[in-house]
């Protein structure tokens, strides 16, 4: 079940690389797997910090539920979430949390920082990491390899009269 609803945030984050958005998709599902609601990032379109493609699939899911608690809900994104987003994951109380490729810069399931095994905090989601890793971080990589090869050719590119 994991990589079937792994492939949806994917679908969802090939939405958002066409849009010119960092390539991250999120789904969220109930325990049997059901689908809730399914977003990507537009943070650029935007024009906010905040919408990663975690906070908008978490936020579809609470209007289709009618509920800020998303407790027996599992978060599936593609890439691992940052700390803004597993705030909104504990907040949430959503149980568990599958992602593709780990987010070494950013991340807080398991990377940077882990969120989910702080016992301070009043919820500590399961964390599920490699669920279709390798496509989920090449989608990222090429992203930004295209983004700097674009960069380059910018600079590199003589102005004509």
């Amino acid at each position: 079940m994991y990589k079937k609803l792994m492939m949806e945030a994917v679908k969802e984050a090939l939405k958002a690389q066409s849009k010119g958005e960092v390539p991250i998709g999120a789904v969220i599902a109930d325990l049997e797997g059901r689908i809730i609601s399914k977003a990507h990032n537009t943070v650029i379109n935007d024009n906010n910090v905040s919408s990663h493609a975690e906070i908008n699939a978490i936020k579809k899911a609470s209007s289709t539920l009618n509920n800020y608690r998303l407790t027996n809900t599992v978060l599936y994104s593609t890439v691992e979430p940052c700390v803004m987003c597993m705030g909104a994951v504990i907040h949430a109380r959503i149980k568990r949390i599958v992602f593709g490729t780990h987010d070494i810069k950013w991340g807080a399931a398991g990377s940077l920082y882990s969120f989910h095994e702080n016992r301070r905090l009043n919820h500590m989601p399961e964390v599920v990491s490699g669920v279709l890793e390798d496509e989920c971080r090449k989608l990222i990589q090429n992203f930004f390899k295209e983004k700097r090869r674009q960069a380059k050719e910018k600079r590199t590119c003589p102005v004509l009269p």
